[in-house]
């Protein structure tokens, strides 16, 4: 693909950033749709942070994602963010328009799309989501968009986890229990979806996994693991043994990127090609151990 003056940029920042995958999945949809953009990643150490947003809006970058440790950081710098940024917390996509800097997230919309593209609708559905962290706020914002009826939030400390679940107590039913309560042990029997959005099962730790009361977990059940390396998490491993249907992290990523290339090109990404793209990277790192995205 040939670059000239006329080429729109855009990047992802972090630091570090050499193990980010973005760049492999959305150079390969900018090519598969025609597009003269070009997608590089960008070390930005935390104290450099406010002069390269003020460097890249200088360069008229048409945006760029934001990854570990700037998700937080960068809001302020910002004119605006969108009502998921603010609600999740954090801005995973910028985008440049007649030089004003929006922050958006588009998490919450890869994870509810990877659930789509599997035909399963969230609309009236009970959840339990495990773990309360940064990944849970995005899962949360999803899921209450999506329509599900009720969410249970399984934790190792509640009381920890309690401004979370109250915070997000607006947008519909929530329910917090510590992992081995009796009450989490019937929400789990009666979960249509269950949802790890804690790092237990991320390499290195790969037979780490959530409590589950898996004599509770009943046919039919979906199993959603936002992690993708390894591919199949111990968590899943055990839920596809009880015939459950499941869905790694991957979609998930694949997803907030699609939303972010819709963002700046006014196009829609194509999924399989990210989906291909992504996945061939991560079958031929993940030998060297990545450190994934987040």
């Amino acid at each position: 693909m040939m670059f000239s003056g006329r080429t729109k940029n855009l990047a992802v920042i972090g630091w570090p950033i050499a193990h980010s995958l973005s760049p492999v999945m959305q150079n390969a949809a900018l090519q598969k749709a025609g597009l003269d953009f070009a997608y590089i990643a960008l070390p930005v150490a935390p104290a450099d942070l406010p002069e390269a947003v003020l460097g890249l809006r200088a360069l008229g970058f048409r945006g760029f994602n934001v990854t570990i440790p700037h998700k937080t950081a960068i809001i302020p710098l910002l004119d605006e963010v969108d009502a998921a940024a603010r609600a999740i917390g954090a801005v995973n996509t910028v985008v440049l328009e007649e030089g004003r800097l929006k922050g958006c997230n588009t998490d919450a919309a890869g994870f509810i799309g990877a659930l789509e593209a599997r035909s399963f609708s969230l609309a009236g559905k009970r959840v339990v989501l495990l773990g309360a962290g940064g990944a849970a706020r995005a899962v949360l914002w999803g899921l209450f968009q999506a329509g599900a009826a009720e969410i249970v939030i399984g934790v190792r400390n509640p009381q920890k986890a309690r401004p979370l679940a109250e915070e997000f107590s607006r947008y519909g039913t929530i329910r917090l229990f510590e992992w081995h309560e009796e009450s989490f042990r019937h929400a789990v029997r009666a979960a249509e979806l269950v949802v790890n959005a804690t790092s237990l099962g991320m390499v290195p730790e790969i037979e780490a996994s959530p409590p589950i009361p898996w004599e509770e977990v009943q046919p039919g059940t979906f199993f959603y693991d936002i992690i993708y390396t390894p591919a199949e998490t111990s968590f899943l491993r055990r839920a596809a043994a009880q015939g459950c249907p499941v869905l790694n992290g991957e979609g998930m990523l694949v997803g907030q990127g699609a939303a972010a290339f819709k963002l700046w090109t006014g196009k829609t990404a194509d999924f399989a090609v990210m989906a291909e793209a992504l996945h061939g990277a991560l079958e031929r790192g993940r030998s060297k151990k990545p450190k994934p995205e987040r």
